[in-house]
This record gives structure tokens, sequence and C-alpha cells, in this order.
């Protein structure tokens, strides 16, 4: 068996880079660790952390086709992060203007958790640790 040690990070292609780099960086809160324009890709990539952790890598790429994403699709779901206060999370992305669904409760967990999407709504989780 493969021994995986942590899941290193995430990839997302967007569509207007400024726009989601304000995203990932002022509402989310996380830092940019490098940023890089590629020349002979006509594309960005910035690498992003959270609390010291490399975590997300964002890429601009001219005109990349639309993804489904609802209804669900085979593929990836969503991207997930732990929240100590989800009350005060969600009313945080509230005050910024990011739509945010209402808390639930996982039943299987009992933790509470929500959902709200990013620039191209690529859906993001909020999930009480």
């Amino acid at each position: 068996m493969l021994q995986l040690e942590e899941l290193h990070h995430v990839a997302v292609i967007c569509t207007d880079y400024q726009r989601s780099k304000q995203f990932y960086t002022d509402v989310l809160g996380m830092k940019v660790l490098r940023e890089v324009y590629r020349e002979d890709r006509q594309s960005y990539k910035l690498d992003l952390a959270l609390k010291g952790g490399y975590v997300l890598e964002l890429f601009s790429f001219p005109e990349p086709p639309a993804r489904v994403s609802q209804p669900e699709a085979a593929g990836l779901r969503h991207l997930a992060f732990a929240v100590a206060d989800i009350a005060a999370a969600r009313e945080e992305l509230l005050r910024l203007h990011v739509p945010v669904e209402p808390i639930r409760q996982d039943p299987y967990t009992g933790k509470r958790f929500t959902f709200f999407s990013d620039p191209d709504d690529l859906p993001l989780e909020l999930y009480e640790s």
C-alpha cells in the first residue's frame, strides 16, 4: 500500500485571476507564498498558504472551459476548511458580501458546517473543528 503522509495542496483554475486572488487572500485570509507569471502559457501561478502551510495553487489560463459543479457531477465535490467558530466565520463572510448557506449539522459527527462559493462558483465548505 502507498504510504501517503498528508494532503500537499489543491489546485484551482480561475477565470478572473485578480478577482480570485483577492477572494482567497482578502476574504479567506490566505497568504501569498509565491506568484509567477508564465509567459509561455499566458498563465499566473499563485501559491497560497494557510497558517504557514502550503495549501492552494491558483492558476489562470486564457479562456478555461467551464466545469460542471451543480447538479453534482463526478470529480471534486468541494474544498473544506476547518474553523473553530462556524457562526462567527459565517457572519464574517456575510459582512464581506459573500453569500453563505445556513449552518447545518452533520448527522454522523454532530459537527456544524456551511457552504459558500468562490468567484468561479467552486463549492467551498466551512466545517466546525
